[in-house]
C-alpha cells in the first residue's frame, strides 16, 4: 500500500477544497492514486459548494442600492470566506445586483430575497453557482430597504461598513450625515431608540463603581446620572459631536442647516461574527498522522 504523505493530502484539498481527513481516507481508499482519490470524493462530497456550506463566512462586502428619484434604496451585507473574495469581480456584481433587487422588488427577508428571479434562475441558484466558481462559501446575511417622501443618501467606506439614510435637507447635509454615521457608528438617532435594557445595564454597572467611591448618596447619584447620559450621548446619532466639527452636536448642525434625519441603517462586515481560527500546518500534520 502506497504512503499518504501531507504533501499528497495537500494537493488533493486544493483540487477538491474537502476536509483533511476526508482527502486522506480517500488516498489510502486510492492507494496513493490522485486522480482516482479525486473521483472518490466527487462522488462522496459532490462539488464544492456543498462542502463550501459548512465554512464561516465572516468576510464580505456591503452593498447599496439608490432608485433615481433617491425615494427608495437598499443596504445590503453579503458575507464570503476571505477578503480576497470580496475583492473579486463577480462576487461584487452580485452584491451590487442584490442591492438593486431588493430596492425595486422589497422582499420581506433573506428567505424571500433567495427565492426571487435572477438571471436564469433564482438568487440563491446564482449564488449556490458562484459559490461552486469560485470554491468560498458565500451568504446574504442581512439587508435593510428604506422608502420615504423625503430623500435618501449612501456612503459605504471601503465596502465593509456602509450607512443608508433617510433625510430633510441639503444633499450635502445629507452626505455628512451619512458619512458621520460611517464614522462614529451610532446605534439609535435618540435615547427613544435605545433599548431600555441596555440604558438599565448601563445604569446598574454604573451604581455598582460609584458604590465603591464611599461618597454621599446624592453625590454617587449625580454621577450615576452622568454616567448614564454621557453612554446615551455616545451612542446616538443627534448627540454625538459632529465629525467635521466636534464643537456642535449633529443636532446643532442639522439645526443649523434646517434638516432634520429620519431614519438610518448603518451594516458592518462581519460584526458579531465568531472567526474561525485555524492552523493550517497543525491540520496537514494531523492528517497525515491520522489523529
Amino acid at each position: 500500500m502506497a504512503q499518504i504523505t501531507a504533501s499528497m493530502v495537500k494537493a488533493l484539498r486544493a483540487k477538491t477544497d474537502a476536509p483533511m481527513m476526508e482527502c486522506k481516507k480517500a488516498l489510502t481508499e486510492a492507494d496513493g492514486d490522485l486522480a482516482r482519490a479525486e473521483e472518490i470524493l466527487r462522488v462522496k462530497l459532490g462539488n464544492k459548494a456543498s462542502k463550501a456550506a459548512t465554512r464561516v463566512t465572516a468576510e464580505g462586502l456591503i452593498g447599496v442600492h439608490l432608485s433615481q428619484d433617491q425615494k427608495q434604496g437598499a443596504l445590503i451585507e453579503v458575507n464570503c470566506e476571505t477578503d480576497f473574495v470580496a475583492k473579486n469581480e463577480d462576487f461584487i456584481a452580485f452584491v451590487n445586483d442584490l442591492a438593486q433587487l431588493v430596492t425595486e422588488k422589497a422582499p420581506a427577508d433573506v428567505a424571500a430575497l433567495n427565492a426571487l428571479p435572477m438571471r436564469d434562475g433564482t438568487v440563491d441558484s446564482v449564488r449556490t453557482a458562484l459559490v461552486g466558481k469560485i470554491g468560498e462559501n458565500m451568504s446574504i446575511r442581512r439587508f435593510k430597504r428604506l422608502s420615504t417622501e423625503n430623500a435618501l443618501t449612501s456612503y459605504v467606506h471601503g465596502g465593509r461598513i456602509g450607512a443608508l439614510v433617510d433625510y430633510q435637507g441639503d444633499e450635502t447635509v445629507g452626505k455628512d450625515l451619512a458619512m458621520h454615521i460611517v464614522a462614529s457608528r451610532p446605534q439609535a438617532i435618540d435615547k427613544s431608540g435605545v433599548p431600555e435594557e441596555a440604558i438599565e445595564a448601563e445604569r446598574s454597572v454604573a451604581e455598582k463603581k460609584a458604590a465603591e467611591s464611599g461618597k454621599p448618596a446624592d453625590i454617587v447619584k449625580r454621577i450615576v446620572d452622568g454616567t448614564v447620559q454621557k453612554f446615551i450621548n455616545e451612542i446616538t446619532l443627534l448627540n454625538q459631536p459632529f465629525v467635521k466639527n466636534d464643537k456642535q452636536s449633529v443636532a446643532e448642525m442639522l439645526k443649523e442647516n434646517k434638516a432634520s434625519v429620519n431614519a438610518f441603517a448603518l451594516f458592518v462586515v462581519g460584526e458579531g461574527i465568531e472567526r474561525k481560527e485555524e492552523d493550517f500546518a497543525a491540520e496537514v500534520a494531523a492528517a497525515a498522522s491520522g489523529n
